[in-house]
């Protein structure tokens, strides 16, 4: 039977730069503000589309259910989330960030662009041109619609 080497393993690779990357995301927006993974993904998905759902928001960042409502839940006590009934289907929320929910978004969000920044810087243009190209064809390979092209602003 053949063995699988893992460090020549697509997928394997993918989860190792996956968690390293959010680890070290983490650091930035943990320390300022205490957040989690989950926490963070929720605000920035709100900060980016300014109002969706909580199905929504698990879409887009590809989170289960249930971890979205947790940090749907701690971010609401925090009071940097609102929940306003859809007007369709009263059954439904939208979830919006209130005004200290933006300001904290606000604050975190040029540390990441500098982390990103620091990414790029490190691989040159050429290399960052490639590896988007790269993820873009997996993207597409696996089905997963690319989020740069997601709702803006809806």
């Amino acid at each position: 039977m053949k063995k699988l080497v893992l460090e020549e393993f697509i997928p394997y690779r993918l989860n190792r730069l996956g968690t390293a990357v959010s680890e070290r995301l983490k650091g930035v927006y943990s320390k300022k503000f205490g957040l989690t993974i989950p926490q963070w993904r929720v605000l920035s998905t709100l900060g980016q589309f300014d109002r969706l759902t909580a199905t929504e928001i698990g879409a887009h960042s590809a989170m289960h259910k249930a971890k979205v409502s947790r940090a749907v839940r701690d971010l609401e006590l925090r009071r940097w989330l609102s929940r306003l009934e859809t007007e369709q289907d009263r059954r439904f929320e939208t979830l919006q960030l209130t005004a200290a929910g933006r300001k904290a978004y606000d604050a975190i969000v040029p540390d990441m662009a500098r982390f990103e920044e620091r990414m790029r810087g490190s691989m040159g243009v050429q290399q960052t041109r490639i590896v988007m190209q790269a993820l873009d064809c997996l993207e597409k390979a696996l089905g997963v619609r690319s989020q740069r092209r997601g709702r803006e602003g809806a």
